[in-house]
């Protein structure tokens, strides 16, 4: 069986650690359970550079999860063909951690149901944080939250206008450095106003992208981390100075921006024109990735189990 799961942006900008969006760039990993030993096998994005061996991230999610229910495979085979580019803040280890575990859920001949509820908590336990895990288990955007109980997620459907738009260095960044950077205390004004652009973005993403712009204004996180992504930094002034609803995608180092497509009729910038400033603004060593928002989330291609309502 197989297993697509899409790349994701978290925190859209002030929403740290509780919101995240999928996005139609996926790695696709194929499992099969086998008389004996371990096959690791990846093609595309880390090809000869990651592990094939049981440290490889998937399969470290594989035994947990299988682990958790009881199951233990003879054998285990993996097959990655990876699209998401690694170490850029686009979410590529909460994939791999999704994957992992529902391959085992898949794989399981005791399960009838993927319980989605459990997978987003053990995921978020293994990932450490749920805003990724979440936006790439259920697609379009979510908000995630803790509870004693483990975490939670719901998803917003997105406004059709909204383009979804990464741009790449060509450096990575350790999510570990980079959370190192923040403060552990924060002035009382930058966390109302955080909470104030964080309520302001569910309703800017769902039902007014004009609003984007101030939506995403940030002052708990992005700032802290410049010494670690300067570049970045300057490329994300440059876009919001253009209009551009541009945040830090995840850790860093790539952005991600929000562009509001459009016909570019009445005077209104269009996609296109949009897509032109982005281009125009981004190093020549960038890359431009136009995305779409991925509805859809991560899915068992092939021998699918009837999966759980949530």
């Amino acid at each position: 069986m197989r297993v697509r799961v899409p790349a994701t942006s978290a925190n859209l900008g002030p929403a740290f650690d509780c919101a995240g969006l999928a996005l139609t760039c996926h790695d696709v990993l194929e499992f099969a359970v086998l008389p004996s030993g371990l096959e690791v096998s990846v093609s595309g994005v880390g090809a000869g550079e990651l592990p094939a061996d049981e440290s490889h991230l998937v399969v470290r999610a594989f035994r947990a999860a299988s682990a958790g229910l009881g199951w233990t495979p003879p054998g285990l085979r993996v097959v990655a063909e990876n699209g998401i580019p690694q170490g850029r803040g686009m979410g590529s280890s909460a994939a791999a951690v999704v994957a992992g575990v529902l391959g085992a859920w898949a794989l399981c001949p005791d399960v009838e149901a993927i319980d989605l509820d459990a997978v987003l908590r053990l995921t978020t336990e293994l990932e450490g944080h749920p805003d990724n895990v979440a936006a790439c288990l259920l697609g379009g955007a979510t908000l995630s939250w803790m509870t004693p109980d483990g975490a939670r997620a719901d998803r917003l459907e997105v406004d059709a206008t909204v383009t979804p738009v990464v741009l790449v260095p060509g450096d990575t960044l350790s999510t570990h450095v980079a959370r190192g950077l923040l403060p552990d205390v924060v002035p009382h004004g930058d966390a109302a106003h955080a909470a104030g652009r964080a309520a302001l973005l569910v309703h800017a993403l769902t039902r007014e992208p004009g609003l984007l712009l101030e939506a995403t204004e940030d002052r708990l996180h992005q700032r802290q981390r410049a010494a670690a992504m300067p570049e970045s930094l300057a490329l994300l002034d440059a876009l919001r100075g253009q209009g551009l609803p541009a945040v830090v995608s995840g850790a860093g180092p790539s952005l991600l921006v929000l562009a509001q497509g459009s016909s570019g009729a009445g005077g209104d910038p269009s996609t296109a024109d949009h897509l032109r400033t982005i281009g125009e603004l981004a190093p020549p060593s960038w890359t431009v990735l136009p995305l779409e928002v991925d509805v859809h989330g991560a899915r068992v291609l092939d021998e699918n189990p009837q999966v759980s309502s949530r």
